[in-house]
Protein backbone atom coordinates (compact mmCIF):
# COMPACT_ATOMS: atom_id res chain seq x y z
CA UNK A 1 0.00 0.00 0.00
CA UNK A 2 1.29 3.45 -0.98
CA UNK A 3 2.38 5.78 1.78
CA UNK A 4 0.87 9.26 1.88
CA UNK A 5 2.99 12.39 2.19
CA UNK A 6 1.34 15.56 3.45
CA UNK A 7 2.24 18.96 2.04
CA UNK A 8 1.17 22.08 3.95
CA UNK A 9 -0.08 24.67 1.46
CA UNK A 10 1.73 27.57 3.14
CA UNK A 11 5.06 29.40 3.46
CA UNK A 12 7.73 27.25 1.70
CA UNK A 13 5.12 25.66 -0.59
CA UNK A 14 4.63 28.93 -2.49
CA UNK A 15 8.35 29.16 -3.21
CA UNK A 16 7.97 26.22 -5.62
CA UNK A 17 4.22 25.63 -6.13
CA UNK A 18 3.37 22.28 -7.77
CA UNK A 19 7.02 21.16 -7.64
CA UNK A 20 6.85 19.03 -4.50
CA UNK A 21 3.60 17.20 -5.21
CA UNK A 22 4.83 16.28 -8.71
CA UNK A 23 8.14 15.07 -7.24
CA UNK A 24 6.59 12.81 -4.60
CA UNK A 25 3.83 11.50 -6.87
CA UNK A 26 6.47 10.44 -9.42
CA UNK A 27 8.32 8.65 -6.62
CA UNK A 28 5.19 6.55 -6.10
CA UNK A 29 3.66 8.26 -3.06
CA UNK A 30 0.17 9.53 -2.54
CA UNK A 31 0.21 13.27 -1.82
CA UNK A 32 -2.27 15.09 0.38
CA UNK A 33 -2.09 18.85 -0.03
CA UNK A 34 -3.69 20.76 2.82
CA UNK A 35 -6.67 22.87 1.70
CA UNK A 36 -6.58 26.53 0.84
CA UNK A 37 -6.16 28.65 3.95
CA UNK A 38 -9.42 29.20 5.80
CA UNK A 39 -10.64 30.61 9.10
CA UNK A 40 -10.26 27.31 11.00
CA UNK A 41 -6.69 26.77 9.82
CA UNK A 42 -5.65 30.30 10.81
CA UNK A 43 -7.35 30.05 14.20
CA UNK A 44 -5.61 26.76 14.93
CA UNK A 45 -2.21 28.16 13.94
CA UNK A 46 -2.67 31.33 15.99
CA UNK A 47 -3.76 29.32 19.03
CA UNK A 48 -0.62 27.15 18.79
CA UNK A 49 2.00 29.84 18.12
CA UNK A 50 3.71 32.10 20.62
CA UNK A 51 3.24 35.87 20.44
CA UNK A 52 6.59 36.49 18.71
CA UNK A 53 5.77 34.26 15.73
CA UNK A 54 5.11 36.06 12.43
CA UNK A 55 1.65 35.73 10.90
CA UNK A 56 2.94 33.68 7.93
CA UNK A 57 4.43 31.05 10.24
CA UNK A 58 1.20 30.93 12.27
CA UNK A 59 -0.64 30.10 9.03
CA UNK A 60 1.89 27.33 8.33
CA UNK A 61 1.28 25.86 11.80
CA UNK A 62 -2.42 25.65 11.02
CA UNK A 63 -1.74 23.75 7.80
CA UNK A 64 0.64 21.34 9.53
CA UNK A 65 -1.93 20.65 12.24
CA UNK A 66 -4.58 20.00 9.59
CA UNK A 67 -2.41 17.17 8.19
CA UNK A 68 -1.86 15.54 11.59
CA UNK A 69 -3.27 12.00 11.64
CA UNK A 70 -4.21 12.08 7.93
CA UNK A 71 -0.84 11.14 6.40
CA UNK A 72 2.19 8.90 7.03
CA UNK A 73 4.74 11.71 6.69
CA UNK A 74 4.63 15.51 6.54
CA UNK A 75 7.22 17.13 4.29
CA UNK A 76 8.93 20.26 5.63
CA UNK A 77 12.22 21.20 3.90
CA UNK A 78 14.99 23.09 5.68
CA UNK A 79 15.61 26.07 3.36
CA UNK A 80 18.99 27.69 4.00
CA UNK A 81 20.62 29.32 0.94
CA UNK A 82 19.87 29.66 -2.77
CA UNK A 83 22.37 29.09 -5.60
CA UNK A 84 23.86 32.57 -5.15
CA UNK A 85 24.48 32.00 -1.45
CA UNK A 86 21.68 34.32 -0.33
CA UNK A 87 19.93 33.15 2.82
CA UNK A 88 16.24 32.51 3.37
CA UNK A 89 14.49 33.90 6.43
CA UNK A 90 16.03 32.36 9.60
CA UNK A 91 12.64 30.88 10.49
CA UNK A 92 12.95 28.64 7.42
CA UNK A 93 16.05 27.04 8.96
CA UNK A 94 14.17 25.60 11.90
CA UNK A 95 10.80 24.69 10.40
CA UNK A 96 11.34 20.87 10.45
CA UNK A 97 12.31 21.03 14.14
CA UNK A 98 9.33 23.20 15.04
CA UNK A 99 6.98 20.93 13.10
CA UNK A 100 8.24 17.85 14.95
CA UNK A 101 7.20 19.53 18.21
CA UNK A 102 3.75 20.44 16.90
CA UNK A 103 2.67 17.01 15.64
CA UNK A 104 3.24 13.30 16.27
CA UNK A 105 3.28 12.49 12.53
CA UNK A 106 6.91 11.92 11.41
CA UNK A 107 8.48 14.88 9.60
CA UNK A 108 10.25 14.23 6.31
CA UNK A 109 12.81 16.91 5.48
CA UNK A 110 15.56 17.84 3.05
CA UNK A 111 18.48 20.16 3.77
CA UNK A 112 18.41 22.66 0.90
CA UNK A 113 21.63 24.65 1.00
CA UNK A 114 21.99 25.18 -2.74
CA UNK A 115 25.25 27.07 -2.37
CA UNK A 116 26.80 23.91 -0.92
CA UNK A 117 25.11 21.35 -3.20
CA UNK A 118 22.72 21.64 -6.13
CA UNK A 119 19.02 20.77 -5.96
CA UNK A 120 19.41 17.47 -7.81
CA UNK A 121 22.06 16.22 -5.37
CA UNK A 122 19.93 17.20 -2.37
CA UNK A 123 16.83 15.52 -3.80
CA UNK A 124 18.71 12.32 -4.69
CA UNK A 125 19.78 12.13 -1.03
CA UNK A 126 16.18 12.68 0.05
CA UNK A 127 14.86 10.02 -2.33
CA UNK A 128 17.38 7.46 -1.16
CA UNK A 129 16.46 8.13 2.49
CA UNK A 130 12.91 7.05 1.71
CA UNK A 131 14.00 3.94 -0.17
CA UNK A 132 13.87 5.02 -3.83
CA UNK A 133 16.38 4.19 -6.55
CA UNK A 134 18.46 6.89 -8.19
CA UNK A 135 17.02 6.47 -11.70
CA UNK A 136 13.48 6.87 -10.34
CA UNK A 137 14.51 9.93 -8.32
CA UNK A 138 16.13 11.59 -11.35
CA UNK A 139 12.97 10.95 -13.39
CA UNK A 140 10.86 12.53 -10.64
CA UNK A 141 13.16 15.57 -10.53
CA UNK A 142 12.88 16.02 -14.30
CA UNK A 143 9.08 15.84 -14.17
CA UNK A 144 9.01 18.40 -11.37
CA UNK A 145 11.31 20.77 -13.26
CA UNK A 146 9.24 20.32 -16.42
CA UNK A 147 6.09 21.32 -14.55
CA UNK A 148 7.92 24.28 -13.01
CA UNK A 149 9.08 25.49 -16.44
CA UNK A 150 5.56 25.16 -17.78
CA UNK A 151 4.14 27.25 -14.94
CA UNK A 152 6.84 29.91 -15.42
CA UNK A 153 6.11 30.11 -19.14
CA UNK A 154 2.42 30.57 -18.36
CA UNK A 155 3.23 33.27 -15.81
CA UNK A 156 5.52 35.02 -18.31
CA UNK A 157 2.78 35.18 -20.94
CA UNK A 158 0.33 36.59 -18.40
CA UNK A 159 2.90 39.19 -17.31
CA UNK A 160 3.47 40.53 -20.83
CA UNK A 161 -0.28 40.59 -21.39
CA UNK A 162 -0.65 42.76 -18.28
CA UNK A 163 2.15 45.07 -19.46
CA UNK A 164 0.08 45.84 -22.57
CA UNK A 165 -3.10 46.51 -20.58
CA UNK A 166 -4.59 50.02 -20.71
CA UNK A 167 -5.77 49.78 -17.10
CA UNK A 168 -3.86 51.44 -14.26
CA UNK A 169 -1.09 49.02 -13.33
CA UNK A 170 -0.64 48.33 -9.63
CA UNK A 171 2.47 46.46 -8.47
CA UNK A 172 1.84 44.19 -5.48
CA UNK A 173 5.09 43.64 -3.57
CA UNK A 174 5.32 40.77 -1.09
CA UNK A 175 6.48 37.21 -0.53
CA UNK A 176 4.80 34.55 -2.70
CA UNK A 177 3.04 33.06 0.35
CA UNK A 178 1.27 36.39 0.86
CA UNK A 179 0.67 37.13 -2.82
CA UNK A 180 -1.01 33.83 -3.70
CA UNK A 181 -2.88 32.94 -0.52
CA UNK A 182 -6.19 34.72 -1.04
CA UNK A 183 -7.39 34.20 2.52
CA UNK A 184 -4.21 35.69 3.96
CA UNK A 185 -4.25 38.74 1.67
CA UNK A 186 -8.04 39.21 1.97
CA UNK A 187 -8.53 38.75 -1.78
CA UNK A 188 -6.63 41.94 -2.51
CA UNK A 189 -6.17 41.05 -6.19
CA UNK A 190 -9.93 40.97 -6.77
CA UNK A 191 -10.44 44.15 -4.78
CA UNK A 192 -7.92 45.99 -6.97
CA UNK A 193 -9.46 44.56 -10.14
CA UNK A 194 -12.90 45.71 -8.94
CA UNK A 195 -11.40 49.21 -8.73
CA UNK A 196 -10.39 48.76 -12.40
CA UNK A 197 -6.71 48.24 -11.68
CA UNK A 198 -4.37 45.73 -13.33
CA UNK A 199 -2.57 43.72 -10.64
CA UNK A 200 1.06 42.82 -11.27
CA UNK A 201 2.66 40.51 -8.70
CA UNK A 202 6.30 41.44 -8.20
CA UNK A 203 7.47 37.82 -8.47
CA UNK A 204 6.07 37.66 -12.03
CA UNK A 205 8.68 40.19 -13.15
CA UNK A 206 11.58 38.48 -14.99
CA UNK A 207 14.92 39.00 -13.24
CA UNK A 208 17.76 39.96 -15.55
CA UNK A 209 20.29 40.55 -12.81
CA UNK A 210 19.76 39.29 -9.26
CA UNK A 211 22.51 41.50 -7.80
CA UNK A 212 21.96 45.04 -6.63
CA UNK A 213 25.09 47.18 -6.74
CA UNK A 214 23.82 50.73 -6.49
CA UNK A 215 25.07 53.51 -4.26
CA UNK A 216 22.81 53.93 -1.25
CA UNK A 217 21.28 50.46 -1.55
CA UNK A 218 22.56 47.85 0.94
CA UNK A 219 23.70 44.39 -0.07
CA UNK A 220 20.99 42.25 1.51
CA UNK A 221 21.94 38.74 2.53
CA UNK A 222 18.31 37.66 2.22
CA UNK A 223 17.22 35.94 -0.97
CA UNK A 224 13.98 37.91 -1.05
CA UNK A 225 15.72 41.25 -0.54
CA UNK A 226 18.08 40.95 -3.49
CA UNK A 227 15.43 39.57 -5.82
CA UNK A 228 12.85 42.20 -4.96
CA UNK A 229 15.16 45.10 -5.78
CA UNK A 230 16.08 43.66 -9.17
CA UNK A 231 12.40 43.13 -9.94
CA UNK A 232 11.48 46.65 -8.83
CA UNK A 233 14.13 48.09 -11.16
CA UNK A 234 12.62 46.13 -14.06
CA UNK A 235 8.96 46.94 -13.32
CA UNK A 236 9.68 50.66 -13.00
CA UNK A 237 10.68 50.69 -16.67
CA UNK A 238 6.98 50.22 -17.39
CA UNK A 239 4.12 52.67 -16.95
CA UNK A 240 3.21 51.89 -13.32
CA UNK A 241 0.37 53.81 -11.64
CA UNK A 242 1.06 52.70 -8.06
CA UNK A 243 2.74 50.18 -5.77
CA UNK A 244 1.41 48.33 -2.71
CA UNK A 245 3.63 46.42 -0.29
CA UNK A 246 1.90 43.69 1.67
CA UNK A 247 3.63 42.50 4.83
CA UNK A 248 2.76 39.91 7.46
CA UNK A 249 2.79 41.17 11.05
CA UNK A 250 6.03 40.38 12.93
CA UNK A 251 8.02 39.73 9.72
CA UNK A 252 11.53 40.81 10.68
CA UNK A 253 12.85 40.83 7.10
CA UNK A 254 10.04 43.06 5.86
CA UNK A 255 10.50 45.46 8.77
CA UNK A 256 13.98 46.22 7.40
CA UNK A 257 13.14 46.09 3.68
CA UNK A 258 10.04 48.28 3.82
CA UNK A 259 11.90 51.60 4.04
CA UNK A 260 14.13 50.79 1.07
CA UNK A 261 11.22 49.51 -1.06
CA UNK A 262 9.18 52.64 -0.35
CA UNK A 263 12.15 54.89 -1.14
CA UNK A 264 12.66 53.31 -4.57
CA UNK A 265 9.07 53.92 -5.64
CA UNK A 266 8.87 57.40 -4.17
CA UNK A 267 12.05 58.47 -5.99
CA UNK A 268 10.13 57.75 -9.21
CA UNK A 269 7.09 59.60 -7.81
CA UNK A 270 5.04 56.40 -7.89
CA UNK A 271 2.31 56.40 -5.19
CA UNK A 272 3.07 53.80 -2.51
CA UNK A 273 0.85 52.08 0.07
CA UNK A 274 2.10 49.83 2.87
CA UNK A 275 -0.35 47.26 4.27
CA UNK A 276 0.33 45.15 7.37
CA UNK A 277 -1.77 42.00 7.68
CA UNK A 278 -2.45 39.58 10.52
CA UNK A 279 -5.29 37.48 11.91
CA UNK A 280 -7.15 40.62 13.00
CA UNK A 281 -7.05 42.50 9.69
CA UNK A 282 -10.55 43.22 8.42
CA UNK A 283 -11.75 43.37 4.82
CA UNK A 284 -13.72 46.59 5.38
CA UNK A 285 -10.65 48.48 6.56
CA UNK A 286 -8.58 47.14 3.67
CA UNK A 287 -11.25 48.17 1.17
CA UNK A 288 -11.35 51.70 2.56
CA UNK A 289 -7.56 52.08 2.32
CA UNK A 290 -7.50 50.76 -1.24
CA UNK A 291 -10.25 53.15 -2.34
CA UNK A 292 -8.38 56.09 -0.76
CA UNK A 293 -5.17 54.96 -2.46
CA UNK A 294 -6.86 54.80 -5.86
CA UNK A 295 -8.07 58.36 -5.36
CA UNK A 296 -4.40 59.47 -5.30
CA UNK A 297 -3.55 57.82 -8.62
CA UNK A 298 -3.35 59.67 -11.90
Amino acid sequence: MKKTIGLPRALFYWKKPHFWEVFFENLGFRVLLSPETNKEIVEQGVKTADTETCFSTKVLYGHILFLEGKVDLIFIPRLKRNESGLEYCPKFFGLPDLASILVKTPILSANLDLKKEDLETALIKLGKEIGKKENLIKGAIEESLRRERKEKEKSGKEYFKKIQSQKRKIVLVSHPYNLYDEYVNLRIKKKIEDLEGEVMFIDEVPIKNSKVNKIGIPQFHWEFGQEIFSQIDEIMKENIAGAIELSAFQCGCDAVLKEFVEEKFKKKKIPFLYLLIDEHTGEAGLQTRLEAFFDTLK
